[in-house]
């Protein structure tokens, strides 16, 4: 005959009881959960520090009757050997009384009754993997390969992730492909909206975070929950889609603080580049092969007056007031370096211009100081 006495012992479920029709029952039946729940990690917390303090005295008797042996096949005094002999004794009596603690408490764990969260368990809502047993580090050489093998076999399929919209959608996307719930995809991701917001695709940016902080949301749950983060993802839908306004609001926060983050990383690596390519710009020689940048600081002060101000007239009467030889130098290495085009004149005249960047043979000064011809 089945005995049935079992059930007598079971809390009422909540949202079995009856309420009264002014009482709010959703926020009752929660914080009559929440009640239990910090009841039950109480208890838990109870018996987990006098398992700890049990542990504690039965290695410190362990260690006085390990030391009394010692002392004793040592041939130690004797008074020295009784006071071993006393503590070891009382350390015993105090495990005796850590044992029967512990009894008590784990009798009165097992007449406790069972409730919601104690007796079932969800069928439907998780998924179990093998875990493997904890690894090494990985180096940051094998975190990068992993990577890059994961993208280059996953890639479209985390771009149709990042894609979606809807809770429902990406439930499901994520239930056919459960192998997309890890760090590598929302590491994808992160990069993804870095790349879309350089391209200036604002709005297509702002639909892919929103996905990267579900992604981040459900690898953070598996981290509090310790469990692999592909046996909690139902959990976090689960949550989202019946979630208070205030842990909604925690998730937009979240979500408005990545997309600023992202900005952010998009302006500076747009910075970067526009820097490298004026550095490389700079650095690239002239059509002699000389730097402009050396060139120019190695010309007379003058001369170098002439190129800021960009005054064709003022070069042209500068040099003809040098050392021809000395100016002839300077000008070949500005010709060399690009700083000076020779034939941009006639150049721009054929194309319609009127440069008048144009080099010409410094006219020698004769012996009565009045310039000779070319």
């Amino acid at each position: 005959m089945v005995d049935y006495s079992v059930w007598d012992h079971i809390e009422v479920s909540d949202d079995e009881d009856e309420t009264h029709p002014n009482i709010d029952t959703a926020s009752l039946f929660r914080w009559r959960h929440q009640a239990r729940v910090e009841r039950m990690e109480q208890f838990q917390k109870e018996k987990e520090e006098l398992e700890r303090g049990c542990r504690e005295c039965k290695r410190r008797a362990a260690e006085a009757q390990r030391r009394l042996a010692e002392l004793e096949a040592a041939g130690a005094a004797r008074g020295e050997l009784e006071k071993l002999r006393a503590e070891a004794q009382q350390l015993r009596a105090e495990e005796r009384a850590w044992d029967a603690k512990l009894d008590e408490l784990r009798k009165k764990e097992k007449n406790m009754p069972w409730n919601v969260d104690t007796l079932s368990k969800d069928g439907f809502s998780k998924s179990v993997f093998n875990v493997k047993p904890e690894e090494k580090e990985e180096t940051e050489e094998q975190k990068e390969k992993k990577h890059k093998s994961f993208v280059e076999r996953y890639e479209k399929q985390i771009k149709h992730f990042g894609m979606l919209r809807r809770w429902d959608d990406s439930q499901k996307y994520l239930s056919d492909n459960p192998h997309l719930v890890c760090e590598e995809t929302a590491n994808y991701l992160v990069i993804w909206c870095i790349d879309l917001e350089v391209e200036e695709k604002h709005a297509l940016m702002e639909q892919v975070a929103h996905q990267t902080i579900v992604m981040q949301f459900i690898l953070e749950l598996a981290k509090s929950l310790k469990v692999d983060p592909r046996a909690c993802f139902r959990q976090f839908f689960t949550k989202i889609k019946t979630a208070d306004q205030q842990y909604m609001e925690g998730f937009n926060e979240e979500l408005g603080a990545f997309k600023e983050r992202v900005r952010g990383r998009a302006r500076a690596r747009i910075e970067k580049a526009m820097k490298e390519y004026e550095e490389e710009e700079r650095q690239k020689p002239g059509p002699g092969g000389l730097d402009p940048v050396e060139v120019y600081e190695s010309l007379p002060a003058e001369l170098q007056k002439c190129f800021d101000v960009k005054d064709v007239q003022m070069l042209q009467d500068t040099i003809s007031k040098m050392d021809p030889t000395e100016a002839k130098y300077h000008m070949q290495r500005c010709i060399d370096s690009g700083l000076w085009v020779p034939n941009a004149k006639t150049e721009g005249a054929e194309k319609g211009g009127g440069a008048e960047a144009v080099y010409e043979e410094i006219p020698k000064e004769n012996g009565d100081g009045e310039k000779g011809d070319a």
